[in-house]
């Protein structure tokens, strides 16, 4: 487990990288954080796919931007090159990594991540599955859907005030008109963020930790991994 800078793409950003492939070549998972950028939690989520078997990596998506972190945000969802470029470039670095196996890749996120890992497999890369857990869904070119070359998660909470019920069911008949394998694991009673144990403390309502729904998600991604990579 290691901060790494890495060049790629005509790039050159910072990233965290867990690698628990044991010396052999392993899937490899891009992992895409929330709103407020690199944090704790997201390297915890790369520490937990290796403790897998996988390498995991995060890119730090607001590298190289100036501002507060939403702002940078908000200006990526607006610019769909750049977010995408971002997106790829942090791609390429992880399947170059020594003991990545690069016909298997997968890309998760939560929140803007989650957006993010839908974004990059709507823009045609070869990402085997992607995951997004609390993930906005009404971001990103919808038309792109049918670039889409793996299979879709989105774990969502019903009582998740930033993603209602008419933008879930958009994005679903999005998959399905796209013909896209996609499932929605919808958990009822639970908020947003409930993959991030420090949730409530960031003092925003609609943000709450759900130990039980973290832990039936990152099952149902495993399942998923399963079945995409042995295919």
């Amino acid at each position: 487990m290691a901060e790494i800078n890495w060049s790629g793409e005509g790039r050159t950003s910072s990233g965290y990288l867990a690698d628990g492939s044991g010396g052999r070549q392993a899937p490899g998972v891009l992992v895409l954080h929330e709103g407020n950028g690199l944090s704790a939690n997201t390297r915890s989520k790369c520490d937990a796919l290796a403790a897998l078997g996988y390498v995991a990596f995060a890119p730090d998506m607001f590298a190289g931007s100036e501002g507060e972190p939403m702002a940078i945000l908000g200006a990526l969802v607006q610019d769909n090159a750049e977010w995408r470029a971002r997106l790829n470039a942090g791609l390429a670095a992880l399947a170059d990594q020594p003991h990545v196996d690069a016909n298997k890749l997968a890309a998760i996120g939560f929140c803007f991540g989650g957006t993010s890992a839908i974004e990059l497999a709507r823009s045609g890369a070869d990402v085997k599955a992607a995951v997004g857990f609390h993930s906005g869904l009404g971001s990103g070119i919808a038309t792109d859907s049918k670039n889409i070359r793996g299979s879709v998660l989105v774990c969502i909470g019903d009582a998740d005030p930033l993603i209602p019920k008419d933008q879930r069911d958009a994005f679903m008949a999005n998959m399905a008109e796209a013909g896209i394998d996609c499932q929605m694991l919808l958990l009822t009673g639970v908020e947003h963020s409930f993959t991030n144990k420090d949730a409530s403390s960031i003092g925003m309502a609609g943000l709450k930790y759900d130990a039980r729904a973290e832990r039936r998600s990152w099952a149902a991604m495993q399942y998923l991994f399963d079945e995409a990579f042995a295919a």
